[in-house]
């Protein structure tokens, strides 16, 4: 039966088979002998999906309702929403930044599906996890990234900073000018995102280099792979934009003999995650003037703390990570077609490497 919602309020309690409502009079507005208290039991519907995650309540509602609407046959709840034996009930969670603690009370989850691209930091807080975890991979985040780094790689190739820092300084100069083909980018990260931003770069008229862990191929670009050609991409990269995932492998990728192997007054820009980079290694590469330019969207520490260096130094352009955020649109769209694929044939789509980190 369709439980109201007023004037009654509602005490969830957990029983092995049912989720036990104990609707309890609204005292204020009754006169007279109070009503006795009415035990509603609600079977546990099919369909449950557990929505979990540390963003705000209202985000987590907002992405509840995207979901349901497209998800007529399933009902996606949040976590903190159900009761005992809905959470036991519930064989997919969608997840965001997820707390561990909380995954471990569904305990017949099946499957895992990300509303990010990036699932590192989930995969290094759920040690033999079991259940397979399948991220985000939208087209729109993938045509978001490639813009930005093409906006972003144009800042730097046209010397927006010099021209901003002769501004502050009221000074009329006019610098050299130079063509994209004159130009060679390298992408560390060769899978959607960095793919779709070497073709948009490509389109652009730039030489493109990429590197990648494993063989990849993009049209028009040179790809390496392999730990033995990364110094061979570094030293072609006049710019170096960053896309690769954060693993064992990769974090602190990027120290101070790597980034002495760009050439003197290459620019680089990180929109992959923080601690790739070597922060400290970085700010001495700039100083020294063995870099010219650093455009960062990611960091160690997020939100970037106040008294970090990187907020005035004249090197860096910091961005509050912006560079590609997920479209809720589209990546609602997508989660729901991966789900009622899975209730149709029961075939997921391809999951994350839990050893690897992507």
């Amino acid at each position: 039966m369709e439980v109201p919602s007023e004037p009654a309020s509602f005490e969830r309690q957990s029983e092995s088979k049912y989720c036990t409502l104990f609707m309890q009079p609204d005292t204020a507005n009754t006169a007279g002998p109070l009503p006795s208290t009415e035990t509603i039991v609600v079977m546990p519907e099919q369909g449950i999906i557990a929505l979990v995650s540390r963003i705000g309540e209202a985000q987590q509602r907002l992405w509840a309702s995207r979901l349901s609407a497209l998800l007529p046959g399933e009902r996606v709840v949040l976590f903190d929403d159900l009761c005992e034996s809905e959470r036991g009930a519930a064989e997919i969670a969608v997840v965001a930044n997820p707390d561990p603690a909380v995954l471990a009370q569904l305990p017949n989850l099946v499957w895992v599906h990300s509303l990010w691209a990036g699932v590192e930091r989930m995969v290094a807080e759920l040690p033999g996890f079991r259940p397979p975890v399948v991220r985000l991979i939208d087209p729109e985040l993938a045509r978001t990234m490639a813009e930005a780094v093409l906006a972003w790689t144009l800042y730097l190739f046209r010397d927006m900073p010099a021209y901003a820092q002769q501004q502050r300084e009221r000074r009329w100069h006019q610098l050299e000018y130079r063509r994209p083909e004159q130009v060679t980018v390298g992408i560390l990260g060769l899978g959607a995102l960095g793919s779709a931003a070497a073709l948009r770069l490509i389109d652009a008229g730039f030489n493109v280099i990429g590197w990648s862990r494993s063989p990849r191929t993009v049209p028009g670009a040179d790809c390496r792979h392999g730990a033995g050609a990364l110094g061979q991409v570094l030293a072609a990269s006049q710019f170096l934009v960053i896309l690769t995932p954060l693993t064992s492998e990769t974090r602190g990728l990027m120290n101070a003999a790597r980034l002495a192997e760009l050439p003197e007054g290459a620019k680089l820009i990180n929109f992959a995650r923080g601690p790739i980079v070597d922060t400290a290694n970085l700010i001495e590469a700039l100083d020294s003037g063995h870099l010219a330019h650093a455009v960062l969207d990611v960091f160690d520490e997020e939100p970037l703390p106040v008294d970090s260096v990187l907020w005035n130094h004249p090197g860096v352009t910091v961005l509050p990570h912006i560079a590609a955020p997920t479209d809720p649109e589209t990546a609602a769209q997508i989660v729901a077609g991966n789900i009622r694929c899975w209730r149709r044939t029961g075939e997921l789509p391809p999951a994350v490497d839990l050893g690897r980190g992507y």
